[in-house]
């Protein structure tokens, strides 16, 4: 299965960064991409007044282009995230495609980013966001996929779930920032990757200096923790072969997905004082 990477810039204009995305989507197809992953928030820059401004439908004009991009070019197309208007709420969305180019699955953030860390960065998705409530593992040719938007991703919880559920590889749309990247970006992929004894995929916007600052650094990591394709600060377009078998061979010298002791792991197990 080859995934193709697309670390894309995001400018104030989102007719341009459509049409940028769709330039990537094609290189990529070019390049014998399966599935193309584009950045969270890849039609409009990060922060709460832009949401609202190019907030759209469901059948707005960002997915109408997304799934003329995937028929098109005959790629899945994991399309990042934008800002979803849906019965006056907003949300942190992303729309997969298949190779026709007809929706297959929607997934909602349901983990909003409401951060004050001493010293960096401080943000309030739920400003403007109201939070999903569905955990996202879609089909494939390839078999499952799982898909989560940045900071859901930092929950153990729901990587688990969408492993259990038979995801094979993970796609995250992303935006860390040049606090949490630096510290926690590379070390929860390959930890994800790990305990779950599968692919992880991060896609995040190239980084600017203008505005929300994203820590870039788009990466694949392998079912054993190893980093198969990490990209720098700036744009970039990759197309990264996986090769899906090692997760059956990590899964088989490893079992820990079959020895999970799930009679132990309820709350009602904890000691008591």
């Amino acid at each position: 299965m080859k995934i193709g990477i697309i670390q894309s810039p995001v400018t104030n204009d989102k007719k341009t960064n459509l049409t940028n995305a769709e330039g990537f989507i094609r290189q990529a197809a070019e390049g014998g991409a399966d599935i193309v992953v584009l950045p969270e928030m890849f039609n409009c820059p990060y922060y709460n007044a832009a949401f609202v401004a190019n907030a759209e439908p469901a059948d707005g004009p960002s997915t109408a282009r997304l799934s003329a991009a995937a028929a098109q070019n005959g790629v899945y197309l994991v399309g990042g995230s934008i800002p979803l208007l849906e019965e006056g709420h907003i949300y942190n969305a992303s729309f997969v495609f298949d190779r026709a180019g007809r929706r297959l699955a929607v997934h909602k953030k349901v983990h909003l980013f409401d951060i004050a860390i001493d010293g960096g960065q401080v943000f309030q998705e739920s400003a403007t966001f109201t939070a999903g409530d569905a955990v996202t593992v879609f089909d494939t040719e390839f078999g499952k996929m799982g898909l989560c938007i940045c900071f859901d991703f930092r929950f153990p919880e729901l990587a688990r779930l969408m492993a259990l559920e038979g995801a094979r590889c993970i796609f995250v749309p992303a935006a860390f920032n040049m606090t949490t990247g630096p510290a926690h970006w590379e070390l929860m992929f390959r930890q994800r990757a790990v305990d779950n004894q599968l692919f992880t995929v991060g896609v995040a916007p190239a980084r600017s200096y203008e505005g929300y600052v994203s820590y870039a650094n788009s990466m694949v990591v392998s079912p054993w923790g190893d980093i198969i394709y990490r990209a720098e600060e700036k744009p970039a377009l990759a197309v990264v072969d996986l090769d899906m078998a090692q997760i059956d061979s990590v899964r088989r010298q490893l079992p820990l997905l079959s020895a999970r002791r799930t009679d132990l792991y309820a709350v009602s197990h904890l000691p008591r004082p």
